[in-house]
Protein backbone atom coordinates (compact mmCIF):
# COMPACT_ATOMS: atom_id res chain seq x y z
CA UNK A 1 0.00 0.00 0.00
CA UNK A 2 1.61 3.26 -1.13
CA UNK A 3 1.97 6.44 0.91
CA UNK A 4 -0.26 8.20 -1.64
CA UNK A 5 -3.11 5.75 -1.04
CA UNK A 6 -2.67 5.91 2.75
CA UNK A 7 -3.05 9.69 2.65
CA UNK A 8 -6.11 9.34 0.42
CA UNK A 9 -7.62 6.89 2.92
CA UNK A 10 -6.93 9.36 5.74
CA UNK A 11 -8.74 12.08 3.78
CA UNK A 12 -11.72 9.76 3.26
CA UNK A 13 -11.73 8.84 6.96
CA UNK A 14 -11.83 12.54 7.87
CA UNK A 15 -14.84 13.01 5.56
CA UNK A 16 -16.70 10.30 7.47
CA UNK A 17 -15.61 11.66 10.85
CA UNK A 18 -16.79 15.14 9.90
CA UNK A 19 -20.29 13.80 9.15
CA UNK A 20 -20.48 12.37 12.66
CA UNK A 21 -20.22 15.90 14.08
CA UNK A 22 -16.54 16.86 13.95
CA UNK A 23 -17.16 19.22 11.05
CA UNK A 24 -13.95 21.23 11.30
CA UNK A 25 -11.86 18.13 10.62
CA UNK A 26 -13.30 18.05 7.10
CA UNK A 27 -10.68 20.69 6.29
CA UNK A 28 -8.04 17.98 6.62
CA UNK A 29 -9.67 16.10 3.75
CA UNK A 30 -9.86 19.33 1.71
CA UNK A 31 -6.09 19.85 2.07
CA UNK A 32 -5.10 16.25 1.48
CA UNK A 33 -7.28 15.64 -1.55
CA UNK A 34 -6.19 18.93 -3.13
CA UNK A 35 -2.53 18.05 -2.58
CA UNK A 36 -2.93 14.49 -3.85
CA UNK A 37 -5.24 14.96 -6.83
CA UNK A 38 -5.07 18.68 -7.60
CA UNK A 39 -7.37 21.42 -6.30
CA UNK A 40 -9.89 21.35 -9.13
CA UNK A 41 -10.07 17.56 -9.51
CA UNK A 42 -10.41 17.10 -5.75
CA UNK A 43 -13.76 18.93 -5.75
CA UNK A 44 -15.37 16.29 -7.98
CA UNK A 45 -13.54 13.43 -6.30
CA UNK A 46 -14.76 14.41 -2.83
CA UNK A 47 -18.43 14.96 -3.69
CA UNK A 48 -19.51 11.29 -4.09
CA UNK A 49 -17.61 10.44 -0.89
CA UNK A 50 -19.45 13.22 0.92
CA UNK A 51 -22.81 11.98 -0.38
CA UNK A 52 -22.00 8.42 0.71
CA UNK A 53 -21.15 9.75 4.17
CA UNK A 54 -24.35 11.85 4.22
CA UNK A 55 -26.45 8.78 3.35
CA UNK A 56 -24.94 6.96 6.34
CA UNK A 57 -25.09 9.92 8.74
CA UNK A 58 -28.70 10.88 8.04
CA UNK A 59 -30.33 7.66 9.34
CA UNK A 60 -27.78 7.49 12.16
CA UNK A 61 -28.88 10.90 13.49
CA UNK A 62 -32.46 11.00 12.19
CA UNK A 63 -33.90 11.26 15.70
CA UNK A 64 -32.04 14.51 16.27
CA UNK A 65 -32.89 17.85 14.66
CA UNK A 66 -35.49 18.57 11.98
CA UNK A 67 -35.84 19.86 8.41
CA UNK A 68 -37.16 23.29 9.47
CA UNK A 69 -33.73 24.99 9.88
CA UNK A 70 -32.64 23.40 6.58
CA UNK A 71 -35.47 25.04 4.62
CA UNK A 72 -34.63 28.36 6.30
CA UNK A 73 -31.03 28.16 5.05
CA UNK A 74 -31.70 26.59 1.65
CA UNK A 75 -32.54 29.71 -0.38
CA UNK A 76 -29.38 31.68 0.59
CA UNK A 77 -27.31 28.50 0.26
CA UNK A 78 -28.44 27.94 -3.33
CA UNK A 79 -27.46 31.53 -4.14
CA UNK A 80 -24.00 30.82 -2.73
CA UNK A 81 -23.77 27.55 -4.68
CA UNK A 82 -24.67 29.36 -7.90
CA UNK A 83 -22.02 32.03 -7.25
CA UNK A 84 -19.41 29.37 -6.44
CA UNK A 85 -20.25 27.38 -9.58
CA UNK A 86 -19.88 30.50 -11.72
CA UNK A 87 -16.54 31.40 -10.12
CA UNK A 88 -15.08 27.91 -10.05
CA UNK A 89 -13.83 28.07 -13.60
CA UNK A 90 -12.91 31.76 -13.46
CA UNK A 91 -10.55 32.19 -10.51
CA UNK A 92 -7.30 30.44 -9.68
CA UNK A 93 -6.92 27.96 -6.85
CA UNK A 94 -5.01 30.34 -4.59
CA UNK A 95 -7.71 33.02 -4.75
CA UNK A 96 -10.42 30.47 -4.04
CA UNK A 97 -8.53 29.16 -1.01
CA UNK A 98 -8.19 32.65 0.45
CA UNK A 99 -11.85 33.49 -0.07
CA UNK A 100 -12.99 30.27 1.63
CA UNK A 101 -10.48 30.74 4.46
CA UNK A 102 -11.85 34.22 5.05
CA UNK A 103 -15.41 32.83 5.25
CA UNK A 104 -14.40 30.23 7.84
CA UNK A 105 -12.35 32.67 9.94
CA UNK A 106 -15.19 35.20 10.02
CA UNK A 107 -17.42 32.57 11.62
CA UNK A 108 -14.68 31.67 14.13
CA UNK A 109 -14.39 35.32 15.16
CA UNK A 110 -18.17 35.50 15.57
CA UNK A 111 -18.19 32.44 17.84
CA UNK A 112 -15.39 33.82 20.02
CA UNK A 113 -17.15 37.19 20.31
CA UNK A 114 -20.40 35.43 21.20
CA UNK A 115 -18.69 33.61 24.07
CA UNK A 116 -17.01 36.79 25.33
CA UNK A 117 -19.93 39.20 24.84
CA UNK A 118 -23.12 37.11 24.66
CA UNK A 119 -25.52 40.02 25.23
CA UNK A 120 -24.13 41.92 22.24
CA UNK A 121 -24.40 39.04 19.79
CA UNK A 122 -27.59 37.26 20.86
CA UNK A 123 -30.00 39.52 19.01
CA UNK A 124 -27.79 39.66 15.90
CA UNK A 125 -27.41 35.89 15.44
CA UNK A 126 -31.18 35.49 15.78
CA UNK A 127 -31.76 37.91 12.91
CA UNK A 128 -32.82 36.88 9.43
CA UNK A 129 -29.88 38.75 7.91
CA UNK A 130 -27.40 36.62 9.81
CA UNK A 131 -29.01 33.42 8.51
CA UNK A 132 -28.94 34.75 4.95
CA UNK A 133 -25.24 35.62 5.25
CA UNK A 134 -24.30 32.24 6.76
CA UNK A 135 -26.31 30.31 4.16
CA UNK A 136 -24.78 32.26 1.28
CA UNK A 137 -21.22 31.86 2.58
CA UNK A 138 -21.84 28.17 3.21
CA UNK A 139 -23.18 27.60 -0.30
CA UNK A 140 -20.24 29.46 -1.81
CA UNK A 141 -17.70 27.47 0.22
CA UNK A 142 -19.32 24.10 -0.47
CA UNK A 143 -19.34 24.64 -4.22
CA UNK A 144 -15.77 25.90 -4.42
CA UNK A 145 -14.13 23.36 -2.14
CA UNK A 146 -16.70 21.22 -0.29
CA UNK A 147 -15.75 23.33 2.73
CA UNK A 148 -19.05 24.58 4.16
CA UNK A 149 -19.09 22.32 7.22
CA UNK A 150 -17.40 24.73 9.64
CA UNK A 151 -19.43 27.69 8.38
CA UNK A 152 -22.82 26.01 8.88
CA UNK A 153 -21.84 24.33 12.14
CA UNK A 154 -20.53 27.58 13.61
CA UNK A 155 -23.75 29.30 12.53
CA UNK A 156 -25.85 26.68 14.35
CA UNK A 157 -23.61 26.89 17.41
CA UNK A 158 -24.07 30.67 17.49
CA UNK A 159 -27.81 30.04 17.73
CA UNK A 160 -27.19 27.72 20.71
CA UNK A 161 -28.38 24.56 18.98
CA UNK A 162 -27.57 21.53 21.21
CA UNK A 163 -24.84 19.16 20.06
CA UNK A 164 -26.89 16.19 18.85
CA UNK A 165 -29.56 18.40 17.26
CA UNK A 166 -26.83 20.33 15.47
CA UNK A 167 -25.47 17.10 13.98
CA UNK A 168 -28.95 15.99 12.87
CA UNK A 169 -29.64 19.31 11.15
CA UNK A 170 -26.24 19.18 9.47
CA UNK A 171 -26.87 15.65 8.21
CA UNK A 172 -30.11 16.76 6.55
CA UNK A 173 -28.67 19.99 5.17
CA UNK A 174 -25.59 18.51 3.53
CA UNK A 175 -27.36 15.46 2.13
CA UNK A 176 -29.75 17.75 0.26
CA UNK A 177 -27.17 20.33 -0.84
CA UNK A 178 -24.58 17.77 -1.96
CA UNK A 179 -27.15 15.94 -4.08
CA UNK A 180 -28.09 19.25 -5.71
CA UNK A 181 -24.40 19.86 -6.54
CA UNK A 182 -24.02 16.64 -8.57
CA UNK A 183 -25.28 18.02 -11.92
CA UNK A 184 -23.17 21.16 -11.48
CA UNK A 185 -20.01 19.14 -10.87
CA UNK A 186 -20.85 16.87 -13.78
CA UNK A 187 -21.35 19.86 -16.07
CA UNK A 188 -17.87 21.10 -15.10
CA UNK A 189 -16.45 17.60 -15.85
CA UNK A 190 -15.28 17.22 -12.24
CA UNK A 191 -17.02 13.84 -11.78
CA UNK A 192 -15.68 11.26 -14.22
CA UNK A 193 -15.58 7.45 -14.51
CA UNK A 194 -12.00 7.57 -13.23
CA UNK A 195 -12.93 9.63 -10.18
CA UNK A 196 -15.85 7.30 -9.39
CA UNK A 197 -13.53 4.29 -9.56
CA UNK A 198 -11.25 6.00 -7.04
CA UNK A 199 -14.29 6.69 -4.84
CA UNK A 200 -14.97 2.94 -4.63
CA UNK A 201 -11.46 2.33 -3.33
CA UNK A 202 -11.82 5.01 -0.65
CA UNK A 203 -15.38 4.26 0.49
CA UNK A 204 -14.47 1.84 3.36
CA UNK A 205 -12.50 4.60 5.10
CA UNK A 206 -15.52 6.93 4.85
CA UNK A 207 -17.76 4.32 6.52
CA UNK A 208 -15.21 3.78 9.28
CA UNK A 209 -15.11 7.53 9.94
CA UNK A 210 -18.91 7.87 10.12
CA UNK A 211 -19.55 5.00 12.52
CA UNK A 212 -16.40 5.52 14.58
CA UNK A 213 -17.25 9.21 14.90
CA UNK A 214 -20.82 8.38 15.92
CA UNK A 215 -19.46 6.51 18.94
CA UNK A 216 -16.88 9.20 19.74
CA UNK A 217 -19.32 12.14 19.60
CA UNK A 218 -21.38 10.60 22.44
CA UNK A 219 -18.33 10.67 24.71
CA UNK A 220 -17.34 14.31 24.12
CA UNK A 221 -18.84 17.08 26.29
CA UNK A 222 -20.82 19.97 24.72
CA UNK A 223 -18.22 22.55 25.75
CA UNK A 224 -15.26 20.51 24.49
CA UNK A 225 -17.20 19.73 21.32
CA UNK A 226 -17.78 23.46 20.62
CA UNK A 227 -14.15 24.42 21.22
CA UNK A 228 -12.89 21.55 19.08
CA UNK A 229 -14.99 22.90 16.21
CA UNK A 230 -13.65 26.42 16.78
CA UNK A 231 -10.04 25.18 16.92
CA UNK A 232 -10.31 22.96 13.82
CA UNK A 233 -12.07 25.77 11.93
CA UNK A 234 -9.49 28.41 12.92
CA UNK A 235 -6.58 26.21 11.84
CA UNK A 236 -8.36 25.37 8.59
CA UNK A 237 -9.16 29.01 7.82
CA UNK A 238 -5.59 30.14 8.48
CA UNK A 239 -4.23 27.26 6.42
CA UNK A 240 -6.48 28.15 3.48
CA UNK A 241 -5.55 31.83 3.57
CA UNK A 242 -1.82 31.75 4.21
CA UNK A 243 -0.29 28.35 3.32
Amino acid sequence: MTWFFLMALLAAFCIGLSKAGFSGISMVSVFLLADLYGARASVGLALPLLIAADLMAYPAFIRHGSWKPVWRLLGPTLLGVAAGWWLLGRIDDQTARRVIGGCVLSMVVLQVVRNRMPGWTDRWVESRRFGIAAGTLGGFATMLANAAGPVIQLYLMARRVPKMELIGIGARFFLLVNLLKVPLNTQLALITPESLAENLRLFPAVALGVFGGRWLIRHVSQRLFEWMIVAFSAIAGLRLMFW
